[in-house]
């Protein structure tokens, strides 16, 4: 293949992860249908990640249990997925999307207290630009209020967003240790935390809640889904190694935003959710926000 050619293929294979995850909420409400609530699925999903991992690498277990702050990763991680895949799963996808990109806010207030850096002007002024977009996003439309998350899905996409900015930080904290193991603990982190969270919510509430029901063994159609769903996870995580290992960490970071681009779109195309100008208005302040993090390089991992 000529040079040219492959010079995009690092880009191409961040813009597949980016796809996989921004329409990733389809899956996981389909697989909803099927009795396997998003906790539960992302519990399977990353088992398997975990069970690949293990039986290719062996080693790496020793490294993730002698190093304790690998185990922050994980829970950082899980605790992502435990926002991301169940808030995409109960409401609006847009919405959710934008509101788990207010990472720049979070990436400044983490980095003080993990890496104790110093809180620049453009710092601030970037935390400013996503905190307005957030207004405009969690207000009703044609009126301004206090960006306070309006339902459970809501808080959902802006706890998974904090999490991920502790991912990312974890991540650069722990740089030290291998690829191998920083991927391993994200796998366990998204098997354990979600299966944990599935479990504790249907012990206390009980049967018959409406919240998280115990799983039930999926169908023919949940059975391919779940398959396919953790087949493309497997194939975009490997995008990501391969155009994260090949690009700068801050260029890798705004390709990775186009995510919201494809969640955007699936979801106006497969729901009946709409784009309004507010909402849209916001969400490219809270976008340019990230961007600027990203290309500024002190919040990139």
């Amino acid at each position: 293949m000529p040079e040219s050619r492959l010079s995009y293929l690092p880009y191409l294979a961040l813009v597949l992860n980016a796809f996989v995850w921004g329409v990733s909420w389809w899956p996981l409400r389909e697989l909803q249908g099927e009795g396997l609530h998003p906790l539960w699925s992302s519990a399977v999903t990353y088992l398997l990640g975990a069970v690949v991992m293990l039986c290719a690498m062996p080693k790496v277990l020793a490294e993730f249990v002698q190093h304790k702050p690998l185990w922050l990763l994980a829970l950082a991680a899980g605790t992502t997925m435990v926002g991301f895949n169940w808030g995409v799963s109960i409401g609006e996808v847009i919405r959710v999307v934008l509101l788990f990109y207010l990472m720049p806010i979070w990436a400044v207030l983490l980095a003080r207290v993990v890496l104790h850096e110093r809180i620049s002007l453009k710092a601030m002024l970037r935390v400013a630009l996503a905190f307005g977009g957030a207004v405009l996003v969690l207000s009703p439309n044609g009126a301004l209020g206090y960006p306070v998350p309006s339902n459970m899905a809501e808080w959902l996409g802006l706890m998974g967003g904090a999490a991920f900015a502790l991912n990312n930080i974890m991540l650069r904290h722990q740089a030290r240790r291998t690829s191998q193991a920083r991927l391993f603990s994200m796998f366990v982190g998204g098997m354990v935390a979600p299966a944990v969270v599935a479990t504790v919510l249907a012990v206390l509430l009980g049967p018959g809640n409406s919240v998280v029901q115990w799983p039930l063994v999926p169908g023919a159609y949940g059975a391919l889904v779940l398959l396919g769903f953790a087949a493309s996870l497997l194939v975009a995580n490997y995008g990501l190694q391969y155009g994260a290992s090949r690009l700068p960490a801050n260029i890798t970071a705004v390709v990775m935003l186009s995510e919201v681009v494809f969640a955007t779109l699936s979801a106006i195309v497969l729901t009946q959710e709409v784009l309004t100008l507010q909402v849209g208005i916001g969400g490219a302040m809270i976008l340019v926000a990230a961007a600027l993090s990203a290309l500024d390089g002190s919040d990139a991992h």
